[in-house]
């Protein structure tokens, strides 16, 4: 048990105590504190809104976190406070605990590719919070995104997108419900990217980047955006019109010394009512199947740019909807653009630049930016590895007063030094419009002397910190494995009662009623039940060469009563939940027996829970 959790029947904590006993010794008063001091002081703890990050066997935590894996190419799910980590989706990556990758209904999603880079998870919504529904996530590698869902917690659909490298930020509609997802290119590449343009594969000038528009409920590409620019993260508003993005590269260079050789990088806004006119009139061209619209500088209505500071990096919505923040990155800036005055400048009544409010000097390297619901942004500083907790309005308002009330900085409310080297910054329910100002997470690069040295491939440290009181509270450390790019953080409330004990067992076309065996030509099917501690069918007789399709329906109703299936000397070994069907398809190039056996122990006779596979010669 912590600390702060430690008290007695009236609200005295054992910190609290020593604080007084230490106050009493320097004072020479002694012990004999009062018990009006005794209780203020607690009064004083709560006022300053002092969270336990404990949760107590048998609790549940009060959010899901859902993490993003980097180049492990999964999702994982945190409980948040405790920082537990609950279970792993595989994604893009073949995982040989469940058998995702192995099973025919995941190799038919991935289509052969193993390997994935996801940096942003998000959530489905309506009316601008969660609804429950689905998780989205990238693969930066290969230009996919993948649908969860969240009542099984996995993967139904990936779409690919051509004419494309580095998908990296994503964003899903929030208002008035998720209908479409952006996703941008990072990497300019010529469009298209193949043999009918070679003559564009060694001039940069003629590389581009792409913003992608994905239909959420078909998994399909509704159109792309052509830009000149690299796009980096994504956003869209509260009110259903734009979408939007951080570029960089303006310059159209190829390395770094030419990616920063201009004064200004561009915040992109989409437009979203000219691009379904766009489309509605034909304006666009098909290139790699994909209808593609110019949204070039001076070619287009389509796209508004905003010149910002340097090289900036993400871009987040407050809560209210009235501003977008982008953080400066090799600028020590964030750049407040107030949503409101878009319309003004997307129908030519002002210029683009003068939709900024504010350009608060917040650190060396800020990132990302998330919030409170009280009007107030934190952002994590790369370079001096701090969160920044900063006020919207007073920035504004500094902004308003000239350069000297800028200097003052008081729109900086407190720092936190963080361990090390901050990328993303994640608030609970920061990303909707019920942001509630508890927890925060900041994903850190670097671990250096927080953990047990496990070897030259350090860990990440993810930390979790208190933000219900002015102060920002660091009450955790994590380590995280390859390399957790970015979260989201959920209350439970809303994704509890979606999730599911069981599958529904009909809802896979191969679902088994009735064990047994079919021969056609070379082909053998096997259809088996398993309910603990028995497979459905003792043993199969086939012959070397057969081509064979395992499939599998676990019978069994209880929620933790899983079963493994894993066949000797095969490669193969997957898990099957209460009511799931799995299958398999291998072929038998091996005479000789070969034990087929459940990996997930289920039952006292868990051991003895097997099949033979006879291959004949």
């Amino acid at each position: 048990m912590s600390e702060e959790s430690r008290s007695d029947k009236k609200g005295f904590k054992r910190r609290d105590f020593l604080k007084i006993a230490t106050v009493g010794v320097a004072t020479g008063t002694g012990l004999f504190i009062s018990k009006e001091t005794i209780l203020a002081t607690s009064k004083d703890r709560k006022r300053k809104g002092h969270q336990s990050n404990e949760v107590k066997p048998g609790e549940l935590d009060a959010y899901y976190g859902f993490w993003s894996g980097g180049h492990s190419g999964e999702v994982r799910i945190i409980g948040v406070p405790s920082m537990r980590e609950i279970k792993r989706i595989p994604v893009f990556n073949m995982d040989v605990a469940t058998g995702w990758g192995i099973t025919n209904e995941s190799k038919k999603l991935l289509k052969g590719r193993y390997t994935g880079d996801t940096h942003h998870v998000h959530g489905s919504y309506k009316n601008g919070t969660y609804d429950g529904r689905y998780l989205f996530v990238n693969d930066k590698l290969n230009n996919r995104v993948a649908r969860i869902r969240i009542d099984y917690m996995e993967v139904d659909a990936i779409v690919e997108i051509p004419n494309v490298q580095g998908t990296h930020g994503i964003f899903p509609q929030r208002y008035p419900k998720t209908e479409w997802l952006v996703a941008n290119s990072e990497f300019q590449v010529p469009v298209p990217n193949d043999e009918t343009n070679a003559g564009a594969f060694g001039k940069p000038k003629e590389y581009y980047g792409l913003h992608t528009i994905i239909d959420t409920e078909r998994m399909s590409i509704v159109c792309q955006v052509m830009v000149d620019e690299n796009m980096d993260l994504a956003a869209t508003d509260y009110k259903g019109k734009y979408s939007m993005t951080t570029s960089y590269n303006t310059e159209k260079g190829v390395t770094i010394s030419e990616m920063l050789s201009a004064d200004y990088d561009y915040m992109l806004i989409f437009n979203w009512s000219r691009i379904r006119e766009a489309l509605r009139k034909g304006k666009y061209k098909w290139i790699s199947g994909v209808k593609v619209i110019d949204g070039r500088k001076g070619r287009s209505d389509i796209v508004l740019r905003i010149p910002v500071p340097k090289n900036p990096h993400g871009v987040n919505i407050s809560p209210d909807g009235k501003y977008a923040i982008c953080s400066g990155k090799v600028s020590p800036t964030c750049t407040v653009v107030d949503l409101d005055l878009v319309d003004k400048a997307f129908e030519g009544r002002i210029k683009p630049e003068e939709c900024i409010v504010a350009q608060p000097e917040i650190g060396l390297g800020p990132l990302h930016t998330t919030f409170d619901g009280r009007g107030n942004a934190y952002t994590s500083v790369f370079i001096d590895s701090t969160n920044v907790k900063w006020n919207i309005q007073k920035a504004i308002e500094a902004e308003k007063k000239g350069p000297e009330e800028k200097k003052k900085k008081e729109y900086i409310i407190d720092v936190l030094d963080v361990h090390y080297q901050v990328g993303h910054i994640m608030a609970s329910m920061a990303e909707t419009k019920e942001a509630d100002g508890k927890w925060l997470v900041s994903l850190n690069k670097f671990s250096k002397d927080r953990f047990l040295n496990a070897g030259p491939y350090k860990v990440e440290n993810d930390q979790l910190v208190d933000i219900s009181g002015r102060k920002l509270r660091l009450v955790h450390d994590s380590p995280a494995y390859a390399e957790p790019h970015d979260c989201i953080i959920v209350r439970r409330d809303i994704i509890e009662p979606r999730v599911k004990d069981r599958y529904n067992m009909f809802e896979h076309p191969l679902a088994v009623v009735k064990s047994g065996i079919e021969r056609q030509g070379k082909k053998v099917t096997i259809r088996m039940t398993s309910n603990a501690p028995v497979y459905g069918i003792q043993e199969a007789r086939v012959k070397k060469g057969d081509r064979i399709t395992l499939i599998v329906t676990n019978h069994d109703e209880i929620s933790d009563l899983s079963h493994g299936v894993a066949i000797s000397n095969y490669n193969i070994n997957f898990v099957i939940a209460p009511f799931q069907t799995r299958s398999v398809t291998f072929t038998a190039d091996n005479p000789g027996v070969f034990w087929v056996y459940c990996t997930n122990f289920c039952h006292a006779l868990h051991l003895e829970m097997r099949m033979r596979i006879i291959v004949e010669p």
